[in-house]
């Protein structure tokens, strides 16, 4: 079992990140470049670790008021068969986001967006498929 104190720990950040958010939300009155973004980014990544460590938190405390499920749940995060399902999700999910980032890529081309944005979008499609070919030929090797 994990301990509570990173749980605690994000649940402090998430608060931090939120409050923060607001505020600048609430206080800048023309943002310029970065500003005009970063609130919200903050909101919206305060509310994400905030719910991560509140859904933790309350693990931690159904698991302590009954170590039997807590005992079944651990067998179920191990049992091979959950797991090949989650493997097999996971491989699934990756060959739609390959097709997905490739038509978005293709259709945001078409839009003459941003040079600068396209760039990213082509980095971060690239980057996904040299990391799973990476790995494809990192477990051809083992296997």
């Amino acid at each position: 079992m994990k301990k509570p104190f990173s749980t605690y720990f994000l649940i402090v950040a998430g608060f931090v990140l939120i409050a923060g958010g607001l505020y600048f939300i609430k206080t800048i009155e023309n943002p310029e470049g970065m500003l005009r973004a970063l609130p919200y980014i903050s909101f919206g990544l305060g509310c994400g670790i905030l719910g991560h460590g509140m859904g933790e938190l309350l693990v931690l405390f159904a698991m302590k008021s009954s170590p039997t499920a807590a005992k079944q749940l651990e067998i179920d995060k191990k049992d091979e068969r959950n797991v090949a399902i989650a493997n097999r999700a996971k491989a699934k999910a990756y060959d739609m986001i390959v097709f997905l980032f490739g038509a978005l890529i293709l259709g945001f081309s078409l839009m003459d967006i941003d040079k600068t944005t396209l760039v990213l979008f082509v980095f971060a499609y690239l980057f996904i498929l040299g990391y799973g070919t990476y790995y494809r030929v990192k477990y051809f090797k083992e296997m």
